[in-house]
């Protein structure tokens, strides 16, 4: 590739709008009423992403989103993915795996509350010297 096509595609990528891609709610029908852009997109910053709810479709598309999007933005920081989920859906699960092991940063795993069937699949998806479990959660 050279310069030019470099800093064209640079410049293209750089119009995209910024707030549609930075938000939590990547590949989401509609935004929750209530809820603060600012806290979300200021921890996505810091490359803090959560999996509070059962895996689906819908977060599994938000998580694999923002996983490459990040490591596109700067692949040498690691990712951080706080886990408090029941299981779930399992292509949708394994979509989120698949792309832990895929993205150039490390990715660290941790468990707080619950982590059962689908849950804890991700959970040891982890880099493997960087998965940590809270004193009181449930990994099943």
């Amino acid at each position: 590739m050279s310069m030019k096509q470099y800093i064209n595609e640079r410049d293209l990528f750089n119009s995209i709008s910024i707030s549609s891609v930075n938000s939590f709610f990547i590949g989401a029908r509609t935004v929750p009423k209530g809820t603060n852009f600012v806290l979300i997109n200021r921890l996505h910053r810091e490359r803090l992403l959560f999996l509070g709810q059962e895996v689906n479709s819908e977060i599994s598309n938000q998580i694999v989103g923002l996983m490459v999007y990040l490591s596109i933005e700067d692949n040498t920081r690691d990712l951080f993915l706080f886990i408090n989920s029941p299981g779930g859906w399992v292509v949708s699960g394994i979509a989120i795996y698949d792309t832990m092991q895929f993205v150039p940063p490390d990715v660290h795993t941790i468990c707080m509350g619950l982590a059962a069937s689908m849950g804890s699949f991700i959970l040891i998806g982890g880099e493997i010297t960087k998965r940590l479990a809270f004193p009181h959660a449930w990994r099943q």
